[in-house]
């Protein structure tokens, strides 16, 4: 397995990050294995939040056996510094460990969201003070949506975010909009060396109205292996990015382990090809909206 260092926090990090969303949906021993599955295939980086249903739940009795191991991170979707606070110690307690890596401000997309975070009295002062506290080590930011990009990197012009999460892959990154907004979070990144990292890599669409869902995503996935080979192909060739969480359905991880573990078997022409002549490939987030 690949592995990249993650920025200012120095860890040598597998480019593929255990996705836990939809993980609190399976029995223990399916999330057990799962979880013994990515160790046995050299995947560190375990990426979970306190609003995955269940999945916290899941991950503690494995984890907590490996902690010393892995990098685990969690997120945080409250708002206020008290929210935060009582949902970071929930957290621990329920995946059996005395800290994490890393603990992210969840789901901020806007930059509505963003100024809730940093405000007095928000989850921003939630997260230092639990870093001071050494219960969390590092401070991330996630989100989705076309604004992710601009938003974080007002994020990182605010406070020196030592990781960013937010969506990439082929599709989005053909929107010129977005193409731009986070060329330039990429480059602020790098030289605040904050680790940048991406979800719905291998995001195909939104679920049709109707369509019998297959997955446990919330979104379609693509599902053919050489279609997610080409997903991860992009991923991975991307400058600068240091990794992305797999789609959260334990059938999907070892096609995308797979993938990541054959990289450089395809080229940047086969991918584009294979990519390029999808139908039906769009934006999960719906019709992208101004970004400026």
């Amino acid at each position: 397995m690949i592995k990249r260092t993650l920025g200012k926090i120095g860890h040598e990090s597998s480019v593929v990050m255990f996705g836990a969303a939809s993980l609190g949906n399976v029995t223990q021993a399916e999330a057990d294995e799962s979880i013994r599955y990515a160790l046995e295939h050299g995947v560190n980086h375990f990426d979970t939040a306190a609003s995955y249903g269940d999945a916290e739940l899941r991950m503690g009795p494995m984890i907590s056996q490996v902690r010393n191991d892995i990098f685990l991170a969690t997120k945080t979707g409250m708002r206020t510094k008290t929210q935060a606070k009582e949902e970071i110690y929930r957290s621990l307690e329920r995946m059996r460990v005395d800290s994490v890596d890393l603990l992210q401000l969840h789901a901020v997309g806007t930059l509505e969201e963003l100024d809730k975070c940093t405000a007095q009295g928000g989850a921003l002062e939630a997260a230092v003070e639990a870093k001071e506290e050494g219960i969390v080590k590092a401070i991330g930011i996630t989100g989705h949506g076309h604004q992710a990009p601009v938003t974080h990197l007002e994020a990182l012009k605010r406070f020196p975010f030592e990781t960013v999460l937010l969506p990439l892959n082929y599709y989005m990154y053909s929107l010129p909009e977005y193409r731009e907004a986070l060329d330039a979070l990429m480059e602020e990144a790098e030289k605040q060396q904050a680790a940048v990292r991406a979800i719905k890599a291998i995001a195909k669409g939104p679920w049709a109205e109707g369509q019998q869902r297959s997955y446990a995503t919330w979104y379609e996935p693509f599902d053919q292996q050489h279609v997610i080979d080409a997903c991860v192909h992009f991923i991975l060739s991307f400058p600068g990015l240091k990794g992305f969480a797999t789609a959260g359905d334990i059938h999907l991880f070892p096609k995308i382990v797979d993938a990541a573990e054959r990289f450089g078997s395809m080229t940047d022409e086969e991918a584009e090809r294979v990519l390029s002549s999808i139908s039906g490939y769009t934006s999960i987030f719906g019709a992208p909206t101004s970004i400026a």
